[in-house]
């Protein structure tokens, strides 16, 4: 088998752990918007380029070789981006085995708190979650049109190094917001990485949520994380009263259990399977404050 290309559309977050996970296992390519972020994705073990919604040259080249593909870019108002500008390009890549689009579970909506799994049907609320539903139906049919496996993978919201409840009771931009019976998912970045390299090493497609397995109250995560530094959490905000953006009350509009038998049954264990054991492992590895000097997972 040859060696794997990969080519990551938005090379974010979860994109620099993808290939800070499994260094060595394949070219990888990334596309960043900002000519700042270039040093950042090389750090990770991303060759960088530049996507303004346009097919670049070099974007054309390295398609050419490209095993697998991730889309991590959401969609527009005018359509899926990556899409818009590369459709047919995809279609005609040689050597593509297998794509990977990265959604979320905002494509479920609200269901009162009940349990969901991928087959649950989608009834989106927000205008964001509207255009992912249309977006993973996109790229499903390219797939089927091309003959290609697509994985959707619909992840719950993303926390990790850098980015998690002890960062920001450090900066002090921790709160802890209660509304009764709202429970979130979360997902580590590691756990998305993981996720992504064992539907990749399997050439494996279909619909995925990638979520942890305790829905909880995000309370209950501010806490928690302030237990294990030693200070006072920030004091309880009725939702009510809460100052909030648009964005973030829509956030809490939903309320969902999200269940993950699909991505275990495909073959992968979870690193993090609660908040709780991804937390105690971030403070004492102190690897909380830093999302860019990472270890490889240990698989």
């Amino acid at each position: 088998m040859s060696e794997k290309q990969i080519f990551i559309f938005g090379a974010g977050y979860s994109g620099k752990a993808f290939a800070r996970a499994n260094p060595g296992a394949a070219t990888i390519f990334g596309t960043t918007r900002s000519p700042e972020k270039f040093e950042g994705l090389r750090q990770a073990g991303i060759a960088p380029l530049l996507f303004d919604g346009a097919l670049s040259g070099e974007i054309g080249k390295a398609l050419e070789k490209t095993t697998h593909l991730v889309i991590s870019v959401a969609p527009e108002e005018a359509g899926d981006p990556v899409l818009n500008a590369t459709q047919e390009a995809i279609a005609g890549m040689p050597a593509l085995e297998w794509i990977g689009y990265l959604s979320t579970v905002g494509v479920y909506g609200d269901y009162g708190g009940a349990w969901v799994n991928e087959k649950t049907t989608c009834r989106p609320v927000s205008k964001r979650s509207v255009m992912r539903v249309e977006a993973e139906q996109q790229w499903l049919k390219l797939g089927k049109d091309i003959g290609r496996p697509v994985a959707i993978l619909r992840l719950s919201g993303i926390y990790g190094p850098g980015r998690n409840a002890l960062v920001n009771l450090e900066n002090g931009t921790a709160r802890r917001l209660v509304k009764p019976d709202q429970v979130f998912n979360r997902i580590h970045c590691d756990d998305i990485a993981g996720a992504l390299w064992q539907l990749i090493e399997g050439n494996t497609g279909g619909i995925f949520n990638i979520t942890d397995d305790e829905p909880a109250p995000p309370q209950d995560v501010v806490a928690y994380a302030a237990s294990l530094m030693g200070v006072e959490p920030p004091p309880e905000i009725p939702f009510e009263t809460a100052q909030l953006s648009p964005m973030a009350r829509s956030f809490y509009g939903e309320n969902k259990r999200v269940a993950n038998a699909a991505i275990k049954a495909a073959g992968y264990g979870f690193r993090f399977s609660d908040y709780r054991a991804a937390f105690d492992h971030m403070w004492a590895s102190g690897d909380w404050r830093d999302g860019e000097a990472r270890s490889p997972i240990k698989r």
